[in-house]
């Protein structure tokens, strides 16, 4: 009886579509579990196998909590907003209405095809406008409650997309989406106030199972540090300079102060500074350079003096030049910083640059410094009364003795989220601007308010969107006094429906709220997470600051919405590189369904390796899981008459489950795999010995990562009913002991031999063995033995004078 992929994997699938076999559970009183994959841009053609790899992940996980008794929600939908879908549709000619839908067809089928565990009758599509119209309400929240403003502010732009972006849609000044390097543009954008969020976001971390890696980068992102803001007075002004400083223990070393560019006091002091044509062409020229180049840690700093003005260091009443420098950036801090040459990097080599003076005031508490700048704390010396004072004990000291100079403050680098974009396809947003009344929601009961269809739908890249061009859609009546007015014409940014679909699928036919509350305490928070580290300071973040949001006005019943989140590692090509079209190195799944099958590339991308970690894709990886397949196959079709198992396969078999199941707790994918072909080569040599109660417990155990071929050959040992109907194995303790164990003797706490020994002897027994082991008699003759230290049954520790 042949292995016959193709056949076996399209009748099962007919089946669990047929039999609705994957709706979430119900069960009053079964616990439960919600599974959640990053759902996908349908921005392609279609997934390759890297993408595959998560869904895999969490469908075998639904599948062994759903044996295990749980009730699970294992949903999936379509983030179809936004930038990916839009220049996929530009690129091949299409309207984004047309290529969207049929990306998400193709990428459905490619699913469906990978027997993935979906319950589709829960499936969204965040361009769906009784989605958006949720979208809308949420933003209209944001903005009734001060959360969402609109100003005119330099924002990132990409010449490329012609829009805004983001600050954190920017990676080493350039576009995260194409590449291309961003500049600057003023334009009115709506912003969200995200940085009233941040301590929150900060603190709330340390109660959700995320990666480390992950926590460290929202950390780095949202950047709190805690210090001083000092006051610098101007000679003969009255214009101030302020500071904000983590190191107040080194303002008897600061020697010059550092503006922006952007500075406003530029400006104020144009009269004063002598050279301020050299200043005003500096500006210019720094408006021009990306946020990469200014602040690059390896670019030569640059810098003009502004001659004619000097500031007044407060500490000690020291005149000190003033700088216009590109590498201070106007937005972090007060747009000026005291430069410490002597205790700051970036300091030190712009002061050897320009020439200036470097006073050293801290010194290691132990050691000797180095010749370039010290940044650690220290001890104070060169510092006045404050001398021979630690770091922390002098700032405190220095920023109090400053009085009404200096004022404890906490800074952020997390800046409020610019929100809007110069795009079409996205979620308009619910705002008319009218001449008398001002900014206006529009009312709840007329949303959603629809994206028209429109022909010309590329980036202007004027800074409006085309949207702007639609005069019938555009022009209104305000809702408050019936005049004229007239639409937003911004659009929402492809965050916006990727920050609350969680909630959607809760209650996706829900249409009088945003969701069920019974259902959104039933089922949050999100028990499982899995998806790309690449989203760290993106999407999550905005997630979880939206899920803040509806927490504060009660619709949700969570501070946090996920609460595990797993990374995973990519799927590289044959040659170690990431795959892409551009390349040819794409390998599909629908390439691997044809010639190997679906159960193999699940298996086999569970196989490869760690699950968080990249791996190379291999053809023959996934030849040689299907040659295992199919062993397992031929072995189960020849015993599939057998009666009972031999003690000793009984044995093997509960060994097997308590691996699997251990190693599939702690999400380890690979080795139990593993474990299954090691079982598989052994019981192929005692073939009568294998019964059918443990080739069930295998189909079963086996079932979440080959559900095709567990079905069929459940069905051919004579089940009527699905398998995903049976309960996940227990193994009997007793059964699973090792007779053997390693025995490690040690000689005065050295490991000297290594030796297996049976788990049931006694003390005396191994200290027996121990002592006549030939090795370790080497050690031990004519030496006087001063006690043995034993471990029963791993370890012995002979110690001898």
């Amino acid at each position: 009886m042949e292995y016959n992929f193709r056949e076996i994997e399209k009748k099962w699938q007919e089946y669990w579509e047929k039999n609705d076999s994957y709706k979430t559970g119900n069960n009053p009183d079964a616990p439960k579990f919600y599974a959640l994959d990053m759902f996908p841009y349908p921005s392609g053609e279609g997934i390759h196998v890297g993408h595959l790899k998560g869904y895999t992940a969490t469908d075998i996980v639904s599948r062994v909590k759903r044996l295990q008794g749980f009730n699970v929600l294992h949903p999936m939908g379509w983030d179809a907003f936004g930038l990916p879908a839009e220049n996929f549709a530009i690129k091949h000619g299409v309207h984004p209405e047309i290529t969207t839908a049929k990306n998400v067809a193709n990428i459905k089928r490619q699913m469906k095809a990978a027997g993935l565990s979906y319950d589709w009758d829960r499936e969204i599509n965040t361009t769906d406008p009784e989605y958006y119209k949720w979208t809308q309400w949420i933003f209209l929240k944001l903005f009734e409650n001060g959360l969402a403003y609109k100003k005119l502010l330099p924002i990132n732009w990409c010449p490329s997309c012609k829009t805004g972006l983001a600050n954190e849609e920017v990676v080493d000044g350039k576009c995260e989406r194409c590449g291309a390097e961003t500049t600057k543009k003023d334009i009115n954008q709506w912003v969200l106030r995200i940085t009233k969020y941040a301590d929150r976001l900060l603190n709330d971390l340390e109660g959700i199972d995320w990666p480390d890696k992950i926590k460290e980068m929202q950390k780095n992102w949202i950047g709190k540090s805690e210090g001083w803001q000092i006051t610098f007075d101007i000679k003969d002004s009255e214009e101030k300079i302020s500071v904000f400083t983590t190191r107040a223990d080194t303002l008897f070393g600061c020697t010059y102060i550092v503006l922006a560019p952007e500075h406003h006091l530029i400006e104020k002091l144009k009269d004063k500074i002598k050279n301020i044509d050299e200043i005003n062409e500096y500006v210019k020229k720094a408006k021009n350079k990306s946020e990469r180049d200014r602040t690059s840690e390896v670019k030569d700093k640059t810098g003009v003096e502004a001659k004619g003005i000097k500031a007044i260091n407060p500490i000690n009443g020291e005149e000190i030049e003033v700088f216009v420098a590109d590498y201070v950036l106007y937005h972090y801090g007060t747009g000026a910083v005291m430069a410490v040459p002597a205790h700051d990097e970036r300091d030190f080599d712009f002061a050897k640059k320009y020439n200036l003076e470097i006073i050293d005031v801290i010194k290691p508490e132990s050691g000797e410094r180095g010749k370039s700048a010290f940044i650690d704390d220290g001890i104070l010396f060169n510092s006045g009364e404050f001398d021979g004072l630690k770091s922390v004990e002098a700032r405190e000291k220095i920023g109090q003795k400053l009085g009404d100079k200096a004022e404890k403050q906490i800074n952020y680098k997390l800046r409020d989220w610019v929100f809007s974009r110069q795009r079409y396809w996205g979620e308009p947003i619910p705002i008319i601007h009218c001449e008398k009344c001002g900014m206006i929601g529009v009312p709840e009961n007329e949303l959603p308010l629809k994206l028209p269809h429109i022909d010309k739908y590329q980036p202007t890249g004027t800074g409006e969107s085309p949207l702007a061009a639609i005069d019938e859609w555009v022009n209104t009546k305000c809702p408050k006094c019936g005049g004229p007015a007239k639409r937003e014409t911004n659009t929402m940014p492809q965050w916006a429906g990727s920050c609350w679909y969680y909630l959607r699928y809760l209650s996706p036919k829900e249409n009088k709220e945003i969701v069920n509350k019974i259902e959104e305490n039933k089922w949050m928070p999100v028990d499982l997470y899995v998806g790309g580290a690449e989203h760290a300071v993106l999407h999550l973040l905005y997630a979880r600051f939206w899920h803040k949001f509806l927490f504060d006005i009660g619709f949700v019943s969570t501070k946090e919405p996920f609460y595990k989140l797993r990374n995973i590692g990519l799927v590289l090509a044959q040659d170690g590189t990431k795959m892409s079209k551009s390349k040819g190195n794409v390998v599909s799944p629908d390439q691997i369904y044809e010639e190997l099958g679906a159960d193999t590339l699940r298996a086999y991308e569970m196989f490869m390796g760690p699950f968080d970690q990249a791996i190379g894709w291999s053809t023959n990886g996934a030849k040689g899981v299907h040659r295992f397949l199919n062993k397992l196959w031929d072995l189960f079709i020849e015993c599939k008459n057998n009666k009972e198992s031999s003690i000793n396969v009984i044995a093997e078999t509960n060994k097997l489950i308590k691996k699997v199941t251990e190693d599939l707790d702690k999400m380890k994918f690979n080795t139990p795999i593993a474990f299954f072909m090691e079982y598989i080569n052994d019981v192929s040599e005692k073939k009568n010995e294998l019964g059918i109660k443990e080739m069930e417990n295998v189909l079963i155990l086996l079932s979440p990562f080959t559900p095709h071929l567990c079905e069929e050959l459940w069905q051919i040992l004579g089940h009527k009913e699905s398998i995903l109907n049976e309960e996940w194995p227990e193994f009997d303790p007793e059964l699973v002991k090792d007779e053997k164990v390693m025995l490690i003797i040690q000689v005065n706490g050295k490991v000297r031999e290594k030796i297996e020994i049976g788990i049931d002897l006694t003390k005396q027994e191994m200290e027996k063995i121990a002592l006549g082991n030939e090795r370790v008699k080497k050690w031990i003759d004519g030496k006087e033995i001063k006690e043995i230290i034993s471990v029963p049954p791993k370890l012995i520790n002979i110690v001898i004078k």
